[in-house]
């Protein structure tokens, strides 16, 4: 199997990783990383390159990186997220003002670029780390999005392409179970979740607070260092 994965960096995509590496049949992982102009963009890019030569490091299907830089086009929407818009607001994950942090038609875009390149490599299947606890914040994360989602990619790609979403119904606890059951355990120290422009992560906006309840409820020690 050959399949092309959006690795941002985070614990979800980094599970998406981990789970197909040891997944049986898989050959080859196709690493989509996107610049679309965040804040956090330098930390999640050195943790995407981090997570890749970690598993390059690791007898397994071969881990090949494709970069997108859309920061230029990106530039131009309006969220809290990106680095033209305002501050990250703090808060937990489904307060509404972490509704600020929603950047327009991202997964949709995402979703496009990773289907012309499943087309173009001949590749069937992209993947999405998606999850139950973007629900409430983010509209292309939900089930509806993307089992529209799916449907528009039959007819684009004549039913070439489809579109996994492995996490759409867990949380991030169970998540995180999956990851520690990978063979190697997914390596969550090099794992950047945190919305600011900061090297130490703030443990204090919404994605950070979702983090850290996720390893709570698992009873684990989240393994990065945090701001005092």
């Amino acid at each position: 199997m050959r399949i092309i994965v959006a690795l941002s960096g985070g614990m979800d995509s980094a599970t998406l990783l981990g789970t197909l590496f040891r997944q049986s049949g898989t050959k080859e992982i196709h690493c989509c990383i996107f610049n679309y102009g965040s804040k956090h963009v330098e930390w999640e890019m050195e943790a995407a390159r981090k997570l890749i030569h970690f598993y390059d490091g690791h007898d397994g299907p071969a881990v090949i990186t494709h970069f997108f830089d859309l920061s230029t086009i990106m530039s131009r929407f309006k969220s809290a997220l990106l680095q033209t818009g305002g501050p990250i607001p703090e808060g937990h994950y489904k307060d509404v003002n972490m509704k600020q942090t929603v950047v327009p038609g991202r997964n949709l875009i995402f979703i496009s670029i990773m289907a012309g390149l499943a087309e173009s490599l001949n590749i069937k299947t992209i993947s999405l780390g998606v999850h139950s606890g973007d629900h409430f914040i983010y509209p292309d994360c939900r089930p509806e999005f993307i089992y529209s989602a799916r449907w528009v990619l039959h007819h684009s790609a004549e039913t070439r392409v489809k579109l996994a979403a492995p996490f759409l119904f867990l949380n991030k606890a169970k998540i995180l179970e999956l990851g520690y059951k990978c063979n190697p355990p997914v390596p969550y120290e090099l794992t950047r979740t945190c919305y600011k422009d900061q090297e130490l992560s703030c443990g204090k906006c919404g994605s950070c607070s979702e983090r850290l309840e996720a390893f709570g409820q698992i009873n684990r020690q989240d393994p990065i260092q945090y701001e005092a």
